[in-house]
């Protein structure tokens, strides 16, 4: 029997028990605009559990919405007090007014705000009907009807719809070069709501699909990962009701491939931008005096349009699709999917994105998404901290600066007579901190010199007192970037006018200016033509991302760095890398504090849900992402919930020593021993003789694999391994993993088969590689997994060494330790939870786990494993009843 009240979870089959209690812990969190960290193992059913219990929530939650609409909107005799009741809790923080008001005054400001409450709640019901009438016209395969309202405005609906407004500056485009120019600076104060994503005038305001409704807004790390949970929604009982819409990059999302060839990201988005800029700045052809126009007729996407992109939106709406999906169905409709998908997020209940568009505020901005009052999910976040981090970091090489500098310069020359004076203004800034950047890695602009092999790390402050740009407002020059779009212009520049030669299209006038100029850059270029020709010569598919990242301009690299060195200072560092001369030389920004750019999400977020198949340890990530961010203990809960595995199909071990006794434990200092070595290579071949199947052997690094692998291969442990299994190592490519996993896969079914003298097939891998997240290593694959050593960071890496520090000053210290030395502890355990957690993959599943270093015994290091392998975990300080692994694997897979 259901309790009273209790919320009902539709699941595509009989839920398992931990699963319901993933679901209503879920529902509680969302309701209650919590912050929850959800902890549920890979093969649990994690994504049917966060979609079948979100979505359970946001269905109740709008039919409380209409309920209380409903009752407010009945007009009998309690009308009146409901809305003065519902006003009362709106406007309870206003303080009351210090002057008493006669009572015929309080009674009119009194029905008119109810009057105003009304008409509101009418006017939100009116746009809830038709939006859903809409909706079910679209799933029904009914009738559309997608004219526009005005039909001779069709293309200023679609500048409206693809944010693509003209400043009226610019005038008409006589000059194919005009697109070029950027346009008068207007001052800081100018309109930010020019350019508002689906912005309209106040006829369109009654456009249900400009309202954001409240929605689910779910995030994971890879495009597959995305897919995978639009497979699930689709399996769910929702998958006929909600409306879900899938966002992606443009790299991933263009179906032009005249686009599509160019590779680069930031020539993609470049190319894009330029084709629908030139469709919206076509104007008919005129003669003047018999002539023509000088110019080329200027490429435009025929996958865009307004009618094509409003037929699309709506279709996105009716039906649950994937990427690849809406691919097809976009190429089939020859319509874009990347602005379809931007325009379907208003009316969406369900939008699953990548991490960048969602973490990042500026690509947020651009892309439509609003958080204010929505839920967001974020699965796989493990590494949270890791990839704010990474996505709000930066780092240039001197030969960017350099090209840059030279770019911008020439840029500048070239249209120096029709830039107006605070453009110029601005790029003269530019162009005086690039060349402050460049100088702190020791050289000029005008050519390279040889440096000294240093590290150096500053504060943001102290860096731009070294580089002597202290002087200039990189705010306002920020803003600048963004307003007049430069960095665009410059690619344009670049693009146009790439393996010419500027001055083959300067005008008469400008050749002199322009020659001093070439003259200026000319043993930088030769230089950098040089360094490129004296490197090694590597595949075609890399020499041609190479290719195309030189022929690109570095600008908008430039002002990612500019917008980084904005953080405050004590939340971020620079690392100055000198490497023998300035064109390899580096600088990075590191953010030492992500929690300033996540606590802006947490502020707009009614609830927001952290989730992962292996969250274990969460005391750092809480402390650095949640509590550094503002977010109150009372508003964070936890949930951890078990595997769906019997307890008898898992076997975790603490191997202590090895069969000859000798002790293992891979310090820094002993691990490289001769007796550690071949001590290891003894307990991987005893496991080898009784383990079925695959077994996956995580070495802590790549180097250490390769030294461990050398002294094998020289005592005969690899000969005497390969003997009972096939060996395969990681690849050291990315490209190659596919094959080398089928090659394992494929072998450990034909030993299976043949029943010879193989038993199966042994992987070597690494932990943090290629292959110790997201592979899925289930049944016969993973029968056990051996993990050697403890996987600790580089300590003495300089950016760790100041993570360390920021966290030892900023952090309160508990347990007799300090938060730095937690940091390091905590990054080990994670990586190394990831990487065991490969393995059992789904209820039948099962596999053994073999910790090979005496130290995993210790209490707070097995704290720091997952609820459901600790609680089954046994530490053997000898080798001999390690061996129950044999009777084990017998009785499990022989019941």
């Amino acid at each position: 029997m259901e309790e009273a009240g209790a919320p009902h979870f539709p699941f595509p089959y009989q839920p398992y028990p931990i699963q319901e209690q993933f679901m209503q812990a879920l529902y509680g969190a969302l309701e209650h605009g919590k912050v929850g960290i959800f902890e549920s193992p890979t093969g649990t059913g994690k994504s049917l559990s966060l979609i079948c219990g979100a979505l359970s929530w946001l269905r109740d939650h709008e039919e409380k919405r209409r309920q209380e609409a409903d009752r407010l909107l009945q007009g009998d005799g309690g009308t009146s007090l409901s809305i003065s009741s519902s006003l009362s809790t709106t406007t309870s923080s206003t303080p009351p007014s210090s002057s008493a008001e006669p009572d015929w005054i309080t009674d009119f400001v009194q029905k008119k705000a109810e009057r105003d409450f009304v008409s509101k709640l009418k006017d939100e019901e009116l746009r809830r009907k038709k939006r859903e009438e809409h909706l079910e016209m679209i799933r029904n395969n009914s009738q559309l009807k997608y004219a526009l309202k005005r039909k001779s405005c069709e293309d200023d609906e679609a500048v409206k719809l693809l944010q693509l407004s003209k400043d009226p500056q610019e005038g008409e485009l006589n000059n194919p070069e005009e697109e070029l120019i950027v346009a008068e600076y207007e001052s800081d104060d100018e309109s930010k709501t020019k350019n508002k994503f689906c912005g309209g005038d106040d006829d369109d305001e009654d456009d249900l699909l400009e309202e954001h409704v409240t929605k689910i807004y779910y995030c994971s790390r890879t495009h597959s990962q995305l897919a995978q949970f639009v497979h699930e929604v689709q399996k769910s009982p929702f998958s006929q009701d909600i409306s879900l819409v899938p966002l992606g990059s443009r790299q991933n999302m263009c179906v032009n491939e005249e686009v599509r060839r160019l590779g680069s990201v930031q020539r993609i988005n470049d190319r894009c931008m330029e084709m629908q800029k030139n469709k919206h700045d076509q104007r008919p052809k005129e003669v003047e005096g018999g002539k023509r126009k000088r110019g080329a007729p200027k490429a435009v996407c025929p996958y865009v349009g307004a009618q094509g992109l409003q037929t699309l939106r709506d279709t996105v709406l009716g039906a649950v699709r994937d990427i690849e999906q809406l691919l097809s169905l976009a190429r089939e409709t020859r319509s874009c999917p990347y602005y379809a998908t931007r325009l379907a997020i208003p009316p969406a209940q369900l939008v699953v994105l990548p991490y960048q568009t969602v973490l990042h505020e500026g690509t947020r901005r651009a892309s439509g998404v609003q958080l204010k009052g929505q839920v967001l999910i974020i699965d796989e976040a493990h590494n949270l901290s890791d990839v704010l981090s990474c996505i709000h970091s930066s780092e240039l090489t001197g030969a960017q600066l350099c090209r840059a500098h030279s770019q911008l310069a020439q840029y500048s020359e070239r249209y120096r007579s029709r830039l107006k004076a605070k453009n110029l203004m601005y790029i003269k800034q530019i162009l005086f901190v690039v060349e402050g950047l460049v100088r702190v890695l020791g050289g000029k602009c005008v050519y390279v010199c040889p440096v000294k092999k240093i590290t150096e790390l500053l504060t943001i402050n102290n860096f731009l007192f070294k580089a002597q740009i202290d002087n200039i407002n990189l705010f306002k020059v920020q803003r600048y970037f963004e307003k007049s779009m430069i960095s665009r212009k410059l690619c344009g520049f670049i693009e146009k006018y790439a393996g010419t030669g500027v001055t083959s299209h300067t005008q008469t006038s400008h050749t002199q200016t322009a020659n001093k100029e070439n003259r200026r850059t000319e043993g930088l270029n030769r230089y950098l033509q040089t360094l490129q020709s004296s490197q090694q010569p590597d595949t075609g598919q890399q020499g041609a991302a190479e290719e195309r990242e030189l022929a690109a301009s570095p600008m908008m690299q430039v002002e990612g760095f500019f917008m980084a060195l904005t953080n405050a200072n004590t939340d971020g560092r620079v690392v100055l890398h000198t490497q023998g001369n300035v064109a390899v030389s580096s600088m990075k920004f590191l953010l030492l504090n992500p929690a300033v750019h996540f606590s802006q999400v947490l502020k707009d977020c009614r609830a927001v849900i952290i989730a992962g198949g292996t969250m274990q340890p969460v005391s750092d990530f809480k402390q650095e992402l949640l509590f550094s961010a503002g977010v109150g203990a009372e508003r964070i809960i936890e949930f951890s919930c078990g595997h769906v595995i019997p307890p008898e199909n898992i076997l975790p071990i603490v191997l202590c020593s090895g069969p000859s006794g000798q002790e293992l434990e891979f310090t820094f200092q002993n691990r490289d021993t001769p007796h550690m070595m071949e001590e290891t290579g003894r307990v991987l071949s005893n496991l080898c003789n009784v383990v079925p199947g695959g077994v996956v052997c995580f070495f802590p690094s790549y180097d250490y694999s390769r030294r461990i692998l050398e002294n094998w291969d020289a005592s005969g442990v690899l000969a005497r391994l390969s003997s009972k299994k096939k060996i395969f190592q990681e690849p050291k490519k990315a490209n190659q993993v596919e094959k080398v996993l089928n090659e394992f896969s494929r072998t450990i079914q034909r030993c299976a088969v043949d029943a010879g003298t193989l038993s199966g097939a042994l992987l070597f891998s690494v932990v943090g590689g290629k292959m110790s997240e997201g592979i899925n290593f289930s049944d016969d694959l993973g029968r056990c997994i051996v993990m050697v050593g403890m996987p600790y960071p580089n300590i003495k890496s300089p950016e760790l060494k100041e993570k360390m520090a920021y966290l030892d000053k900023n952090l309160p210290h508990s347990g007799g330790r300090s938060p730095g030395q937690a940091l390091i502890e905590n990054l080990c355990m994670k990586a190394v939870n990831q990487s065991i957690g490969r393995a059992i993959r789904h209820r039948e599943d099962y596999a053994c786990i073999v910790l090979c270093d005496r130290r995993y015994s210790r209490p707070a290091t097995l704290a720091k494993l997952p609820d459901w392998i600790r609680a089954h975990t046994h530490t053997h300080t000898s080798f001999g009843p390690a061996f129950a692994i044999k009777k084990y694997i017998h009785t499990v897979a022989h019941p």
